[in-house]
């Protein structure tokens, strides 16, 4: 491409970039007319008048670059990386609208209705924010920042909220914080691919630049596509376990059809995206429901593996390859040693946050009722934390440091690259650990030896286990460095009643785009807080490359220096 080519005297590079993030910003407009709906449904006439003027909005300036730059190249790897830098924060930043315009266009008699819905609306406290006051979690949306907070959060899949009671929040409100996580999850550059992208390697390089290598199919477009098809058909089953499951809990079991219906909905689509919003006040710990919670796990667990791994145990009807893929093998080796040893951290270190119930029977071989809860607790909370889902079903900030601080290192971790969970991901962490084994056995080599590495089936020299070690080291060194800037900026701005251990705990969290939550994180936080927190969504969610990649272009431009 030449230097020099501009379109519509726009040079080619940024009329390539604002051509495919228009495109983006199309397809979340679509999304926001689809939400119109709901709240037509629902009979929540400022919902729907603020999803349409959102929608508006969004798709006046996205298909406005779409159409003015129609004539621009096909993306590169550079446009692809910066593509998917802009276009997810672009899409967060107009994912605000419907939170901002309708916190400010309903009327606070019309908040108290959604308020008095709730269950124990008795106990929630009136707030002020920008001179509205409701007892709605509404209101704390007229804030920007928590708009756009929130919005970061839902299409990063991370799951922290500033809404403080979310069964307060209108319905509409509701769903698209879980259609954001559940669109989100696959990713919005895959939906955009499959839906709008022209095929060629122009798309192939908007999928990699979303963190993503492995196709199932030689067509990216057939890949994507293949891919929604999968995520469907496991939201539809998971939406149906989930709904038997709450319906025969006790709490489900007082709902109206259409409340647990509603409940099952919500909680599949960010279960399987492992996002983590939840419709009801204190998480899956509403529910207080065993059954609930062992539902949940497999299908925490689904979103944890790779996209194309399910394709093939789907199409060849064979559930060898789960053990047969190193991600998959290892992410169930994390899942049962990870829980034993929390397990035993809890169960040694109960605390005000483990009721004495007892559960599966666990008193009978000589545990208490406080450290069966422990055990039951430890095993939800691990798989939520390494398959980046957040679900949250004890009071983790009542927990041990050294509970808050093992949850630390499985969010860091996340599950398997190709799947739609956060952290440096599984096979980055064994390349690393292969590669540091690697390097010492060579030591006791001569010089001549030829050395080789196997890797997820992949024979490779040492020029090849080189460079792969050396990718995946450079990416986790400068995620682990994010993490630790953040967690000494968080230190120095949080309320001195949190230790180190939530500190960190806080921002692996953000940073791995998991949800959970010790207490730091809410509308009271410090702004500074705030928006760093925003920035390590945004920066987890495409593993730091494509924003440093996008930071470059923006002081350097994208020519070769």
């Amino acid at each position: 491409m030449s230097a020099n080519r501009t379109v519509r005297r726009i040079p080619a590079d940024l009329s390539i970039i604002a051509r495919d993030v228009g495109s983006l910003l199309a397809m979340e407009a679509g999304l926001m007319a689809i939400s119109v709906g709901v709240a037509l449904v629902f009979t929540e006439w400022y919902g729907a008048l603020s999803f349409l003027l959102a929608a508006g909005i969004t798709a006046a300036v996205g298909l406005g670059a779409r159409r003015a730059f129609a004539d621009a190249p096909e993306p590169r790897m550079k446009h692809g990386m910066i593509i998917a830098a802009t276009g997810w924060f672009c899409v967060a930043v107009f994912g605000a609208l419907p939170f901002l315009l309708m916190a400010y266009l309903t009327p606070s008699q019309v908040m108290q209705s959604y308020v008095s819905s709730a269950p124990e609306s008795a106990t929630y406290e009136a707030v002020t924010v920008f001179g509205a006051t409701s007892r709605s979690s509404l209101v704390y949306f007229r804030n920007p920042l928590h708009a756009f907070f929130e919005s970061m959060s839902g299409w990063t899949g991370s799951g922290l909220t500033m809404a403080v009671h979310e069964p307060t929040l209108p319905r509409t409100i509701q769903w698209w914080r879980s259609f954001m996580q559940w669109v989100g999850g696959v990713g919005v550059i895959v939906l955009t691919t499959a839906i709008l992208a022209r095929p060629g390697s122009g798309s192939y390089a908007l999928y990699r630049s979303e963190a993503r290598e492995e196709k199932i199919h030689p067509s990216i477009i057939s890949t994507v596509q293949t891919v929604w098809k999968i995520f469907v058909l496991y939201t539809a089953l998971a939406v149906l376990a989930m709904f038997v499951a709450i319906s025969l809990s006790d709490y489900g079991s007082q709902l109206p059809t259409w409340q647990a219906f509603w409940q099952a909905l919500n909680h599949a689509m960010t279960g399987l995206s492992t996002g983590g919003f939840s419709v009801t006040d204190n998480s899956i710990a509403t529910y207080d429901s065993p059954l609930i919670e062992t539902v949940l796990l497999p299908i925490m667990a689904l979103g944890a593996i790779a996209f194309p791994i399910h394709y093939v145990v789907l199409s060849n009807r064979d559930a060898e390859p789960l053990w047969e893929d190193l991600q998959t093998r290892w992410l169930f080796i994390l899942f049962g040693v990870g829980i034993v040893v929390l397990s035993l951290q809890n169960a040694a270190a109960v605390t005000s946050a483990f009721e004495a119930t007892n559960y599966a029977g666990l008193q009978t071989v000589g545990l208490s009722a406080a450290q069966a809860t422990a055990i039951r607790d430890s095993v939800f909370q691990w798989v939520s934390a390494l398959s980046c889902t957040g679900f949250q079903s004890s009071g983790i900030g009542d927990w041990k440091p050294g509970g808050k601080l093992l949850l630390s290192i499985a969010m860091v971790v996340g599950g398997a690259a190709g799947s739609t969970v956060g952290g440096i991901k599984i096979i980055r962490a064994y390349t690393i650990g292969r590669g540091i084994v690697w390097q010492f056995s060579r030591v006791f080599l001569p010089e001549s030896a030829v050395v080789t590495a196997n890797i997820n089936g992949r024979n490779l020299g040492r020029n090849e286990m080189e460079r792969e070690f050396s990718e995946a080291a450079i990416v986790s060194l400068l995620w682990i460095g994010l993490l630790v800037a953040s967690s000494i900026v968080l230190v120095n701005v949080a309320d001195p009643s949190y230790g180190l251990s939530d500190v960190l705990f806080e921002v692996a969290s953000a940073q791995g785009n998991v949800g959970l939550s010790s207490g730091i994180t809410g509308p009271a936080m410090p702004s500074l807080a705030e928006g760093m927190f925003i920035l390590n969504m945004w920066v987890g969610r495409l593993e730091i490359i494509p924003v440093l990649v996008f930071a470059r272009s923006i002081l350097y431009g994208l020519n070769p220096r």
